[in-house]
């Protein structure tokens, strides 16, 4: 497993694996690696013959500085990890590397529509930063295909719609939420959360399924669904944010007949939740 820390040496090791007629797939993180990353990888090695995955904490995606400062890091322990699993280079540059002439004057790429709803709303700003990081990292690697967890559901689409824009010539793939045995979706936050906010925190989950079955069952109208949910998380002691039914391909307001998501976010304590469920 290789280890690169600039761009012109991935893209220079990327380009003589694409010479040589490989597949290459690619699986960006922020590092702090759990479970649900190793799925990634995993699915990535059955997927292409050389897997890439980059560890890169992207301040441009943060709208709270507190919160970048204090986002997890592991670097030495991600680095083990995937020397185990079946990974032939790691991209893990700092910030000096992704953004040489500062953060603030870089080119920023923006997806009009699909980001303006939802954690758009909720976190002005995170999805150009996304945007811009992502385009950044695609042309660092020069993947075949990209894979993606669908607990940022919101966040896949934005990645697909901008490939598809951009004309980039790789495929999305989004690859289910791996969950706790009791529903919790995995997330390198998961660790900061007190004893009693980890025993609640499944909640967040469980009130999406519930509002899932209703739909399933015929029950509405969707708004009195999403706000039954909302009152069922605060008092599970939530500052919920939002509970939503979507359209699943485009996450506008649903019409009859198209596949739907739900998905919600919500604070508990100092840490905001989020997850979704397709119906």
């Amino acid at each position: 497993m290789q280890v690169f820390d600039q761009v012109r040496d991935m893209q220079q090791h990327s380009l003589s694996w694409r010479a040589a007629g490989w597949r290459i797939a690619f699986v960006p993180t922020m590092g702090n690696l759990h479970e649900g990353h190793a799925d990634l990888v995993r699915e990535a090695a059955r997927r292409a013959d050389k897997v890439v995955v980059s560890i890169f904490v992207n301040p441009l995606q943060f709208n709270d500085a507190a919160d970048f400062q204090r986002y997890p890091r592991s670097l030495n322990d991600d680095l083990l990890t995937l020397s185990k699993l079946n990974v032939s280079a790691v991209f893990a540059p700092d910030e000096q590397a992704m953004y040489p002439e500062g953060r603030e004057s870089v080119t920023r790429v923006e997806v009009p529509g699909l980001t303006e709803e939802l954690e758009g709303r909720q976190r002005p700003g995170h999805f150009t930063g996304v945007a811009t990081v992502v385009t950044k990292l695609f042309q660092a690697v020069l993947p075949d295909l990209a894979l993606f967890g669908e607990k940022d559901y919101q966040q896949l689409l934005v990645v697909r719609k901008l490939a598809a824009d951009l004309n980039l010539p790789l495929e999305i793939v989004g690859w289910p939420t791996r969950r706790e045995p009791d529903g919790l979706a995995l997330s390198s936050r998961n660790q900061q959360l007190s004893v009693d906010e980890r025993e609640r925190a499944p909640q967040l989950f469980a009130a999406l399924q519930r509002v899932a079955e209703q739909v399933r069952g015929g029950q509405g109208p969707f708004s009195a669904l999403e706000s039954k949910a909302r009152e069922q998380l605060v008092a599970a002691g939530f500052v919920p944010e939002y509970v939503s039914i979507r359209s699943a391909t485009d996450l506008r307001l649903p019409v009859a007949g198209e596949p739907l998501v739900v998905l919600g976010a919500a604070r508990l304590g100092t840490l905001r939740l989020i997850d979704n469920l397709r119906i």
